[in-house]
């Protein structure tokens, strides 16, 4: 007959925080203190009771998942744009209905959070994470979920892994119709300025421009396709590389409205007119969009209901409630203003017609 003690391998409900300190040769407070994520441990010794905890997939008790603090701990990989503060509104909104606070954290550009984050959210001990921020290690999740602390991806860079909810935008649709209203105006000549290579929502977004091309018959043209960060400086350093084109653009899709900021910025300064002499187009539908003269056409991303999408659910999880589904993708919108019109008719050559 098998005794309790003798089970190998007991299932996550009968595990112990006795039974992990006795597997793994330390005291009790040793365990509780790698479990609330306190740095006074040795790293061999964090290890290998991270190891055990991971091994018999152990959750905390309701009781003591009770204990949380009432803190939505957001995660950006950086804080300098009026983009983040979109996000920041739409889970702080949640936060309030909740009755909870909201904590700030960059990672300062990257996109995988460091260890000192890791260790002082798991100290805070929050209800749980938005992130904007998609690239966590295998080990950094498996503690997350040791400790019962959901984590929600709004506006992934990177692909999450399945276990981890995302919220995002229909960035292919966004950029088939930001392409195809320049297209019935009569644009043949459509650049674009997109985000980083390895981005998700910057490729989608190229994607959809390049669809809505070629299912109007227009051919799809590399050199008018560019990458920038999706900051205001390589909006203004891809428009003047694209005007030293023998045939330039008469219109350009940007692909965040920062981005249309240093478009217009190079357009002045090289003399051009917005709409008369080139359309333009953004992503985002940021404040600025409309501050900017003339008023920017744009693609209007819902990032405030994204955000509090992403803040609802993780509370959600916190809760027990778990969806059908771990992603969400809303709707995005084309706004017209003042920054599209037809392209003006280019003078013919003398000796021409």
């Amino acid at each position: 007959m098998t005794t309790k003690s003798d089970d190998p391998e007991p299932c996550a409900s009968r595990v112990t925080i006795a039974r992990i300190a006795a597997e793994t040769g330390v005291s009790v407070p040793t365990v509780s203190k790698v479990l609330n994520g306190r740095p006074d441990v040795a790293e061999s010794t964090r290890a290998r009771v991270e190891a055990v905890i991971g091994k018999y997939g152990y959750r905390r008790r309701a009781d003591e998942r009770s204990r949380r603090s009432r803190l939505l701990e957001l995660m950006f990989h950086e804080l300098e744009s009026t983009w983040a503060l979109e996000i920041i509104r739409g889970v702080e909104y949640v936060a309030r209905e909740n009755g909870m606070a909201v904590v700030l954290a960059e990672s300062s550009g990257r996109h995988t959070p460091g260890q000192s984050w890791l260790e002082s959210v798991l100290a805070r001990r929050p209800v749980g994470i938005v992130s904007v921020c998609s690239d966590f290690t295998g080990g950094q999740l498996a503690k997350l979920r040791a400790r019962d602390i959901p984590l929600v991806v709004v506006d992934p860079a990177g692909a999450p892994g399945p276990e981890t909810p995302s919220i995002g935008a229909t960035n292919w649709q966004g950029g088939l119709t930001a392409t195809r209203h320049l297209v019935e105006l009569g644009h043949r000549r459509i650049a674009m300025i997109g985000g980083p290579d390895g981005v998700l929502c910057s490729r989608a977004r190229i994607d959809g421009y390049r669809t809505a091309l070629e299912t109007a018959g227009l051919a799809f043209d590399p050199a008018l396709v560019r990458r920038g960060d999706f900051h205001v400086r390589s909006g203004y350093r891809e428009l003047a590389s694209l005007l030293t084109l023998p045939d330039r653009p008469t219109a350009v899709f940007a692909g965040s409205d920062l981005q249309a900021l240093g478009v217009y910025e190079a357009a002045r300064d090289a003399g051009l007119r917005i709409p008369d002499d080139l359309s333009v187009v953004g992503f985002d539908d940021l404040p600025v969009a409309r501050w900017l003269t003339p008023e920017l056409t744009t693609i209007r991303q819902p990032l405030q209901e994204m955000a509090a999408a992403g803040a609802r659910l993780a509370i959600s999880l916190a809760r027990g409630t778990h969806p059908e589904s771990h992603r969400l993708e809303l709707a995005t919108s084309l706004v017209v203003r003042q920054s599209t019109a037809a392209p003006a008719r280019r003078a013919v050559p003398a000796g021409r017609g």
